[in-house]
């Protein structure tokens, strides 16, 4: 598998403006993972605004955010992890699946902590191309060094398990801390999710657990993962009701970390 470094002109250094006004714990980790579906919510209105101001008011470390355009015409020529990253006031980079509409279609990665670097590493192909956007996060102020990686899984469960094999591989002697963040496409029982499950801890988000569809929410496809196990403790795991914004239900994580490595 070759793994691709991509530069786009939205990631920024240095600490970001949404610092000042996030009083989380310092040994702790606030992770959202959030399908906006280009921003498009369920009134068929495209509004990022919409989308930023629900990403500030969680207060989350990071973000993975999945379905973001970057230029292309459907949503105006906006690229819209740069919009995102300036309304939420946190480094942004955006890993792209395929072309589309003039401009580019894929993942975005926010985070309130610096990013020493990120690529986007090929998936095997579904319906669609897909990939894995993999940010290296310095945590402060404990400096503790983290990958999470968004992804989007695609379309039928073998490819998708095809996919999931390739995320474990690309990833088996890394020995950083990994979260495993975004839109799965898979049910809890399925064989995707226990594939997995045999690296990653995937923790329960309680009785109100579905996160699609957002109105009327019948299954659970969204999940934020993490390793190792004895590193951290979870504090909160939940989807988070919200009918509007988009088709999918955000899905929030709360990590204590019990120590540094």
């Amino acid at each position: 598998m070759v793994t691709v470094l991509i530069v786009f002109g939205c990631a920024r250094t240095g600490r970001s403006s949404a610092d000042s006004d996030v009083t989380n714990n310092p040994a702790s980790l606030r992770i959202l993972a959030y399908n906006i579906r280009h921003g498009l919510g369920m009134d068929d209105s495209v509004d990022l605004k919409r989308s930023a101001q629900l990403i500030r008011s969680i207060k989350p470390d990071v973000v993975t955010l999945q379905e973001i355009d970057n230029r292309t015409e459907r949503t105006g020529y906006v690229d819209q992890t740069a919009v995102l990253a300036e309304l939420t006031g946190m480094h942004g980079v955006f890993g792209s699946f395929m072309d589309y509409q003039g401009g580019q279609y894929g993942m975005a990665l926010l985070s309130r902590f610096p990013i020493i670097e990120y690529q986007n590493h090929p998936l095997p192909d579904g319906r669609e191309p897909r990939s894995a956007l993999a940010a290296r996060v310095i945590i402060e102020p404990i400096e503790q060094e983290i990958i999470v990686v968004g992804i989007h899984l695609y379309a039928t469960e073998e490819e998708r398990l095809a996919q999931g094999r390739t995320i474990l591989q690309l990833f088996e002697n890394e020995s950083t801390p990994i979260i495993l963040s975004g839109d799965f496409n898979s049910e809890p029982d399925s064989e995707v999710m226990r594939l997995f499950n045999t690296v990653w801890t995937i923790p329960n988000k309680g009785v109100d657990n579905l996160t699609f569809p957002s109105d009327e929410p019948s299954t659970e496809i969204d999940f934020i993962l993490y390793r190792p196990d004895n590193m951290f403790r979870v504090s909160e795991s939940r989807a988070i009701h919200e009918p509007l914004v988009s088709d999918h239900r955000p899905v929030l994580l709360t990590l204590e970390i019990t120590e540094s490595r």
